[in-house]
């Protein structure tokens, strides 16, 4: 019997990419907070983990070129889209939007749910590998 590890773990692989995807623009704000007429941008995870269960529109093809009928095909991916974060504070006259102890906050409270899938993750990799070993 042949073990699929996309059923195994489920949504966890989407959610810790979208979470990933996250941390990386969260991050990107936090660099560019003293950057004049920056933005700041988030990723709706709710939104993104919605597109991914329903399997519409998330995947795409990558746009690998292959040059030999046996090369390896280019892989399908999530895709998370960020979006612009309405203000929590009154400009400040540069027209950045970035509030730098906010997005410490979402940055800190991003990386502790990331760990939480990693470890979602490593219990279902666990409890597959006690399953397989022989003697249990």
């Amino acid at each position: 019997m042949a073990i699929s590890l996309d059923k195994m773990v489920g949504l966890h692989q989407q959610a810790l990419k979208v979470r990933n995807d996250r941390m990386e623009v969260i991050s990107g704000n936090l660099a560019n907070a003293n950057t004049p007429g920056y933005k700041a941008r988030d990723i709706d995870f709710q939104k993104a983990m919605r597109t991914a269960q329903s399997g519409q529109a998330s995947l795409t093809q990558s746009s690998m070129v292959t040059t030999h009928n046996n090369h390896i095909k280019g892989t399908s991916k999530l895709q998370t889209e960020a979006e612009f974060r309405i203000p929590n504070q009154p400009d400040t006259g540069d027209g950045n939007t970035v509030d730098v102890q906010n997005e410490r906050n979402k940055f800190l409270d991003a990386g502790m749910r990331y760990e939480t899938s990693l470890m979602l993750i490593n219990g279902k990799f666990s409890g597959m590998k006690k399953a397989l070993s022989p003697g249990q």
